[in-house]
């Protein structure tokens, strides 16, 4: 596999999410965090947790990066995502706010 260099926050995040550490992933948001999945939002700890626990985390979600760039501000990872939920290579681009997450939004890859 290809070092792709992903820098942190996001590399710690992906790490978490492969390795099903739901709180670590939940701590890698700001208080205000959000995530974008293909349009529905969901934003704070609890409809994050809530959202993560049928679609990310809790459907043993990995995801395998395959490209990081910068897109508008935003740091953007492309790879394959492997669930019990969906599948298929999607994207997902990273507003940083200091060393956290404050919105994570997922569509086409």
């Amino acid at each position: 596999m290809v070092d792709l260099n992903i820098p942190e926050p996001v590399a710690s995040f992906i790490d978490a999410v492969n390795r099903h550490d739901d709180n670590a992933f939940l701590d890698a948001f700001t208080n205000g965090g959000a995530v974008d999945d293909w349009g529905r939002t969901f934003t704070g700890r609890n409809e994050i947790k809530a959202w993560s626990d049928h679609e990310f985390i809790g459907s043993d979600g990995v995801l395998t990066p395959e490209e990081v760039f910068d897109e508008d501000g935003e740091l953007v990872v492309v790879g394959d995502w492997r669930s019990n939920h969906a599948n298929g290579r999607s994207k997902f681009a990273f507003a940083i706010e200091g060393e956290q997450i404050a919105k994570m939004t997922i569509s086409e890859g």
